[in-house]
């Protein structure tokens, strides 16, 4: 069987039994703030394809962040050019 090292029960077939590492979700592995997760579960959920690669909620989610970044600093630039320190929604429409 084993070469005589005896695992522990509940290691969850990890040697050594040590600390049990903390997840790293998919948002924070590919740098962001949008989620990935979430992302792909609604794409499988939305019945677009029987399949859905492991890249696509990824793509999708950093294609989402960039968009929304990309409005809202045209959304300040516009609420600072009339001197606001609020975005507001007619802000968003005009940028």
């Amino acid at each position: 069987m084993d070469s005589g090292t005896k695992v522990k029960k509940g290691a969850g077939g990890r040697r050594g039994g040590g600390p049990k590492k903390k997840p790293v979700s998919r948002s924070v592995k590919a740098g962001l703030q949008f989620p990935v997760g979430r992302n792909g579960r609604y794409l499988k959920k939305g019945r677009y394809s029987k399949r859905v690669g492991t890249g696509a909620p990824v793509y999708l989610a950093a294609v989402l962040e960039y968009l929304a970044a990309e409005v809202l600093e045209l959304a300040g630039n516009a609420a600072r050019d009339n001197k606001k320190n609020r975005i507001i929604r007619r802000g968003m429409t005009t940028s």
